[in-house]
């Protein structure tokens, strides 16, 4: 199951390179195209993690003794570290859904004077998610994939796993159209 989630930041990374290249070429069409598969792929992760995820962890969390392997998880450090995820997960959707609402804008903007300076604040957004991005993942990666290992038995694991992946390749449909 983490190998999956590590997979998909990956992919997503990936994505948010094209962003911002797309940004930095003042592309308006080709950045809004990017930005919107972004937001969707990360959107889905975020589902499958607040869906499947979060509610396996702390289900089990009450007894951190460790099902597979005997170490002892603190059960507060389990919290926190969902807490921050999840504050991170807001603040990602809050600052890509502010992106989209300006190219958009954009877009339906009959008068472009400059679109290099017209994209410097969605180009602001993306960098600033960029970088908590990197520090949320290494946390994700790091910690809370891992705790699945040790938190859950081997068919509650399969089960996650099976669960997470149809929430990673449920795309929207304005994407399996294309």
């Amino acid at each position: 199951m983490d190998d999956q989630l590590s997979n998909d930041h990956a992919v997503l990374g990936k994505l948010l390179g094209e962003v911002l290249d797309a940004l930095e070429a003042g592309d308006l069409a080709r950045s809004h195209a990017r930005l919107d598969l972004f937001w969707a792929r990360l959107a889905m992760h975020i589902r499958a993690e607040h869906l499947h995820l979060f509610p396996a962890i702390l289900r089990n969390a009450k007894d951190t003794s460790g099902v597979n392997t005997g170490a002892v998880l603190s059960q507060p450090e389990i919290l926190s570290a969902i807490e921050q995820l999840r504050s991170d997960h807001d603040f990602f959707m809050h600052e890509l859904g502010g992106a989209m609402e300006t190219m958009r804008e954009l877009l339906a903007s009959k008068d472009r004077p400059s679109t290099e300076r017209d994209l410097k604040p969605v180009r602001a957004r993306v960098v600033a998610i960029a970088e908590r991005l990197a520090t949320h993942n290494t946390l994700e990666e790091s910690h809370v994939y891992l705790w699945t290992n040790t938190l859950l038995t081997k068919d509650e694991q399969q089960e996650l796993e099976m669960l997470v992946h149809g929430e990673l390749g449920n795309l929207p449909p304005r994407f399996k159209e294309r």
